[in-house]
């Protein structure tokens, strides 16, 4: 629900900026400070929601963003003029940050290693189906009066934080936060319900003891913690004084949320009629119908996305997304140059190329770079460092979206836009750089297992990893991973 917010909201701004143009008669600048702001806005609610949650939970915090967000819907279905509206816009922006970072880190505290994945994908996999709700709902309410068409479009809005709020009620605390609040019992009791056996139960209960500096001896219903455990100096051990190991986690947090936003998947999704416009497409309706397909690509292939994950892995995913998406979009400023160069003719192999490259760009995003990014952003970080480490590299992701989308329009009148294109394409050479030579895979570690595994991951290892720890008696598991008897560590077989 709280994905469904944020992939709402981007969606509808595709007719409603149509409509709000013509109703409240503002300026083609004043509709771009509207629909790229959503990001910059967002940033706030993002940035409070890593101490907020430690605060008052994880669960409360959800229901908080729910709240915010509500309150943000009706301000914007009830504006009656530009200011109302976009006081409205930040409002709902703050509650959509607190729910976009605090969501997958309650998920992945909850859920157990052979679910994490499939799980903390799910994001990704709603946002996509708030993005089609959109399109659908722009298409549906533009055939409405002028004056209702864009207010019921925000006001549908507010139903999925009414369902949000409600719903997280019935659910369990993360036993993670718990047992940083020295509630043990409370703690013990979420794990025997989220996970696959009583002996994972106690495992993950004495990892996040271990994490959180509880003596492995103290079994007490409630306990007393340490003031480090509640957040205090957290912020200068994660920039200040990292660890190397930390250190390596942040940048790769940071990295990759960048590398999302950097590649240009937002100006796809907020100007894909601009786009198609572009490549030779001057019906309106053919202009949407290639929309709402862009909308039903992202969701079918980001669906096939989590069916992987937990099977094939976050670097085999991420690295044939992202090479993918290279090949598209080189594809598609080759197309857009060929039609740029040729404006008096209609050139159908180029058109052709154009919607053909625009779909698989958004299929090989989806694939991979879309989900992975939020699962790896989510379980990387220390126990510890957790919230305010996610809630950075989910910053700098909506920074970094919000200047592209924003920029977008200005971008291609400067260098054309097939060369913002063949821009966005290097952009993703250097990605796919960055995620081979420094992202460890992570999949079937736990959570309390990644600060380690970053600390000696090597990139060759990635490409000829033997499977054995210089001799060290090694007990295979069913499930394909190796056991080390001296120090638990799960290790991966090639």
């Amino acid at each position: 629900m709280s994905s469904v917010l944020l992939g709402y909201d981007y969606g509808i701004m595709t007719g409603a900026a149509i409509c709000i143009k013509d109703d409240l008669h503002i300026t083609d600048t004043q509709v771009e400070f509207l629909v790229g702001t959503l990001s910059f806005y967002s940033l706030i609610g993002s940035a409070a929601a890593g101490r907020t949650s430690d605060w008052i939970g994880r669960r409360y915090t959800i229901v908080f963003a729910a709240v915010i967000f509500f309150i943000g819907a009706l301000m914007m279905s009830l504006a009656i003029n530009y200011a109302f509206l976009m006081a409205g816009r930040f409002v709902a922006g703050i509650g959509v940050g607190y729910a976009l970072m605090i969501a997958p880190v309650y998920t992945a505290e909850v859920s157990s290693a052979s679910c994490r994945g499939l799980l903390t994908s799910l994001p990704e996999v709603f946002i996509n189906f708030g993005l089609l709700l959109g399109y659908v709902s722009s298409y549906a309410f533009s055939r409405l009066p002028l004056n209702l068409s864009w207010r019921f479009m925000f006001g549908v809005g507010a139903i999925p934080s009414v369902l949000l709020g409600v719903c997280v009620l019935a659910m369990p605390e993360s036993p993670r936060w718990l047992v940083m609040q020295g509630r043990l019992g409370d703690a013990k009791r979420v794990l025997e319900k989220t996970s696959d056996s009583e002996e994972e139960a106690q495992l993950r209960l004495a990892d996040i003891k271990e994490a959180a500096m509880i003596p492995p001896e103290c079994n007490d219903e409630i306990v007393t913690v340490s003031k480090q455990s509640h957040g205090e100096g957290v912020w200068r051990e994660l920039l200040l004084h990292p660890t190397p190991s930390v250190r390596r986690v942040l940048i790769a947090g940071v990295g990759i949320q960048f590398f999302q936003a950097a590649t240009g998947v937002s100006p796809v999704v907020l100007y894909s009629p601009r786009i198609f416009e572009k490549a030779g497409i001057t019906s309106i309706n053919k202009k949407l119908a290639a929309t709402v397909a862009v909308g039903f690509v992202k969701m079918i292939f980001v669906l096939v996305a989590t069916l992987f994950l937990d099977k094939v892995g976050r670097r085999p995913l991420l690295l044939s997304s992202v090479g993918g998406m290279i090949i598209s979009l080189l594809g598609l400023g080759f197309g857009l140059r060929i039609v740029d160069t040729h404006p008096d003719e209609k050139i159908v192999w180029a058109m052709a190329l154009c919607i053909t490259t625009v779909l698989s760009n958004v299929a090989f995003f989806a694939i991979g770079l879309g989900p992975v990014t939020w699962v790896y952003n989510s379980e990387i970080f220390p126990l510890r460092l957790r919230a305010q480490g996610a809630s950075i590299g989910v910053a700098v992701n909506l920074v970094t979206g919000g200047i592209i989308s924003m920029t977008f329009i200005s971008l291609y009148n400067a260098i054309t836009i097939s060369g913002t294109f063949f821009l966005f394409a290097g952009v993703a050479i250097v990605a796919w750089i960055f995620f081979f030579t420094f992202l460890p895979e992570t999949h079937g570690k736990t959570l309390e297992e990644m600060e380690e595994l970053f600390g000696k991951f090597n990139w060759r290892d990635s490409i000829n990893r033997k499977g054995n720890n210089e001799g060290k008696q090694a007990t295979a598991t069913t499930n394909g991973d190796v056991q080390l008897g001296t120090k638990g560590v799960m290790v991966e077989l090639s």
